[in-house]
């Protein structure tokens, strides 16, 4: 097992983050569980965790058949409502993956998938800019000292999704769920890098502010922008999962659906990206590049031994269940424990000598752009703490 070196930060991180000129980044709302500590990772690591999604991004898109089988959606236990959706923006490469995020754990044996956050992916304010600006409070600010070009990659993703879709307006629309606070702080890193990006329009609000018609000249998604003033939006970023749209909002995934299709509307993350979000991809990886370094023995069905059980669509480490040799061990309760589940191949995660376990969080946006770590004595949920690094 591999064990963590941490490096002690001091310093305020508030007028850290003011002074890079992010005041704009809500603080408040992620920097409560960053750590005062920073993960001591040797470049040769760094580099290793990176190149591992890049290879990891290459898998999942050889692994998907061409048409889309019908079984292939059912196995990963995709919402039929949204069906034409994925297919139809797998088809069309104007419908651009912006950003997601691999779950690594860092073995003896190499980087190992856990899974792959494509949808809606969040840590957004804490790896691009609370854990840097952790550092400049500390005096350890180098640009070489930390593998985070997150927000250079956010911009050049929707520069490319602006220059794919040149005949729709440049105004985006970011929705996410109410009253979430985090999720708000992660579309304004996201609004941010639109705005470099050369968005011409951009706009944040809750998901139920957002009006969607199908009908005549008023087709597409609207909000009231100021009081009596609504405005269109030809691009919409929705922190939202594709699978509750789905599931509690069919009339609204319908609308949405017919919009993609006759490009009176572009959504990021695309429906496509369900594919890659499912957890039963795993078992499908490694049904497809068996034994591969990269991943973990995966199956539908229990394995021998010692593993982890997951359901296919469940999300802040809900609902997982340690297994060994048969016996049922740590689990997370959550909402999620009727679906379908996928078991993977147990993998200790590094500790540090408190015995708290670090998991590797490795975004992707075009390619391997930033590294965060989360820690928690027990499995890494939403709750885990966050930890920035430093590259030695």
């Amino acid at each position: 097992m591999s064990i963590i070196k941490l490096l002690p930060l001091s310093g305020d991180v508030s007028p850290a983050v003011r002074s890079l000129g992010w005041d704009w980044a809500i603080e408040d709302a992620c920097q409560n569980y960053v750590a005062r500590e920073a993960v001591q990772l040797p470049e040769t690591t760094a580099d290793a965790l990176l190149q591992a999604a890049d290879t990891l991004y290459d898998l999942l898109v050889q692994c998907i058949p061409d048409p889309i089988p019908d079984d292939l959606l059912r196995l990963l236990a995709i919402p039929e409502n949204l069906w034409a959706a994925v297919r139809h923006s797998w088809n069309d490469d104007r419908h651009w993956h912006l950003y997601g995020r691999f779950d690594l754990a860092d073995t003896p044996d190499g980087p190992k998938l856990l899974e792959f956050n494509a949808d809606t992916a969040t840590s957004l304010p804490e790896t691009a800019v609370v854990q840097w600006a952790s550092l400049v409070a500390a005096g350890q600010g180098q640009d070489e000292r930390q593998a985070n070009g997150l927000f250079e990659g956010l911009r050049n993703q929707l520069i490319h999704w602006l220059e794919l879709n040149e005949d729709l307006e440049p105004t985006l629309l970011l929705v996410h769920l109410p009253d979430s606070s985090e999720d708000e702080a992660n579309c304004a890193v996201v609004a941010e890098a639109a705005t470099e990006a050369g968005f011409e329009l951009v706009h944040v609000c809750p998901v139920d502010a957002m009006q969607v018609s199908v009908q005549g000249e008023e087709r597409g998604a609207w909000v009231e922008t100021e009081p009596g003033q609504w405005q269109r939006f030809a691009f919409v970023f929705k922190l939202v999962p594709w699978e509750i749209l789905a599931a509690e909002e069919p009339e609204l995934t319908a609308d949405l659906t017919q919009l993609l299709q006759s490009r009176d509307l572009i959504i990021g993350n695309p429906p496509y990206t369900l594919l890659f979000q499912s957890k039963g991809i795993l078992a499908w990886l490694w049904q497809n590049f068996p034994y591969h370094p990269l991943l973990l023995e995966a199956s539908l069905q229990d394995l021998p031994g010692h593993y982890v059980r997951k359901p296919l669509l469940g999300r802040e480490g809900q609902n997982v269940t340690e297994v060994n040799e048969g016996r049922a061990g740590e689990s997370v309760a959550g909402d999620f424990a009727d679906q379908p589940q996928v078991r993977q191949r147990f993998a200790e995660l590094p500790q540090d000598t408190q015995g708290r376990r670090y998991q590797a969080g490795v975004f992707w946006a075009g390619s391997a752009s930033a590294i965060g770590f989360r820690r928690d004595a027990g499995f890494i949920t939403n709750l885990s703490e966050f930890v920035p690094h430093i590259v030695i």
